[in-house]
């Protein structure tokens, strides 16, 4: 099917949600979609139901278990046509379900679509809802129940989402489709909002992410400058008065899924790592907990989407924790130590005296990883020589004395050595990038010689915020192994400087 207009980007999931739907299987089909607040689910999902003539329904937070059941009663008697009492809401879930996937099928036959959304609410007071679905899913497997139908499971509580399908859970193995809904990338962002300047659209990004949901939290117009950005911050994500003020917006979305509810360790971990703190070891050193305490959180934060949690791909045993979600950063680290300032009407001063955290800690990380993601997505993968692990890392020289940060390395690692395909420095400075930053980039490739790894092939990259010295680029003409990425070209508004090797 073709995509609706008013869906931006989205073409993947569409694709293969519209897949799963309209599969030749005649019996019953599950599919499960997450993601957090905000992201787009239920307008995606909403779109995929009318594209469908399919039946969505949405369960409603603390609403009992006789109101839910009458809720769905009477959506199920709209999508009929008929009349709210000729179904019964006394009758229990399973046969509400059942009537509405009989439903569904005899208007579109086997794809038939029935959409659950937010189902986590539902299963605070009705936890047997997945086993009911099992039940349904193996009667028409066994060719005893329904012949036909699409059910889709939707919801952001990711830690109960995740359980859906693990262990033993009734779901396991019966769901076609287990999607996690990501937000959008930053030029995605720019796109929904707007803003056609690349270092305003990057500044928007590296604070708000790129959930969609936000633009509607504000009445203040997108900001098209970066001097207007300076203006929309403290007008929004730093004004206690509105919707997208951060601190309202990361209690929220913690407080969104049940597992954190009052959870102070929770929170002390999220901000020991936003601070900085990149490993079990140092986060316990921040909140005073002995590491091994700290296994069982750290996995439930990531599992749910708060933290990410990698290696570092030549020291496979190095970890590399960092917030994942940007607002949450924002609230942590500029937020949480203007409060005071903040709530008593000082939030422009807050963000002119935040200006020097705001670049150092947020925009020059979120900088690096935009520039590691247009090397994984937007890219032919022979500028990185074919290979596959994009990351940062760190190495000691030689002699042991210095570390250096590579903000941007493309690897493929192989019993111990390295096939080193791209070394990358990405710079958010306002200053214009020059022949220095090549020659670091030289240093560090002899190093990775040193140690063994296979630096044949290896490309030389600079990403730049602010552009590069004439010097630089007559240099990287000459030598035609370096590539240089300027912020437009990272929105892809122009083309890299792509020099053959």
């Amino acid at each position: 099917m073709l995509k609706p207009s008013r869906l931006l980007a989205r073409d993947s999931e569409w694709s293969t949600l519209t897949e799963f739907v309209t599969h030749p299987d005649p019996h019953l089909r599950l599919g499960v979609l997450s993601g957090r607040r905000r992201v787009g689910k239920s307008y995606l999902l909403r779109a995929l139901a009318d594209a469908m003539d399919g039946l969505y329904v949405s369960a409603v937070a603390e609403e009992g278990t006789v109101a839910a059941r009458r809720r769905f009663a009477d959506d199920l008697a709209r999508y009929a046509g008929v009349s709210s009492g000729l179904f019964r809401d006394d009758s229990g879930w399973e046969s509400l379900l059942d009537s509405a996937i009989s439903l569904t099928t005899r208007r579109r036959g086997a794809s038939g679509l029935l959409v659950i959304d937010e189902l986590p609410h539902w299963m605070t007071h009705s936890p047997e809802l997945p086993g009911l679905l099992q039940l349904l899913y193996d009667r028409s497997q066994t060719g005893h129940g329904h012949e036909g139908g699409r059910v889709i499971v939707c919801g952001s509580a990711m830690s109960v989402m995740n359980d859906l399908l693990s262990g033993t859970k009734a779901l396991r193995g019966r769901a076609a489709v287990d999607m996690r809904l990501q937000p959008f990338d930053p030029s995605t962002t720019a796109r929904h909002w707007g803003v056609d300047d690349p270092a305003t659209a990057l500044r928007l990004h590296a604070t708000i992410g790129g959930s969609p949901g936000y633009r509607n939290l504000t009445s203040s117009p997108s900001p098209r400058t970066p001097q207007e950005f300076d203006t929309w911050i403290p007008a929004t994500v730093l004004n206690p008065g509105q919707a997208l003020f951060s601190r309202s917006e990361a209690e929220y979305l913690l407080r969104e899924d049940p597992r954190f509810t009052g959870s102070s360790l929770h929170y002390a971990i999220i901000n020991a790592v936003a601070t900085g703190a990149t490993s079990p070891t140092k986060i316990g050193g921040l909140v005073e907990r002995d590491r091994t305490s700290l296994t069982r959180p750290l996995e439930m934060l990531t599992s749910s989407g708060y933290l990410d949690y990698s290696t570092d791909p030549l020291w496979e045993r190095r970890p590399v924790i960092t917030v994942a979600d940007p607002i949450i950063r924002f609230h942590n680290l500029i937020t949480v130590p203007k409060r005071d300032l903040i709530e008593t009407g000082g939030s422009t001063q807050a963000w002119h005296e935040s200006q020097p955290t705001f670049i150092s800690r947020i925009l020059g990380p979120h900088f690096e990883e935009c520039s590691r993601e247009w090397l994984r997505s937007r890219t032919d993968p022979s500028l990185r020589a074919g290979t596959s692990t994009i990351a940062s890392t760190v190495i000691n020289d030689q002699g042991g004395r210095a570390k250096h940060e590579i903000d941007v390395i493309a690897l493929d690692r192989r019993s111990g050595r390295a096939t080193v395909g791209l070394i990358g420095e990405a710079k958010a400075t306002l200053v214009r990038r020059g022949p220095a930053d090549l020659e670091r980039l030289d240093r560090l490739k002899e190093i990775l010689r040193g140690q063994g790894h296979d630096v044949t092939s290896t490309r030389l990259a600079i990403f730049s915020m602010e552009g590069f010295h004439p010097d630089l680029v007559a240099i990287a003409r000459r030598r035609g192994d370096v590539l240089l990425v300027d912020l437009p070209s990272l929105f892809g508004k122009t083309e890299p400087t792509v020099l053959p090797t």
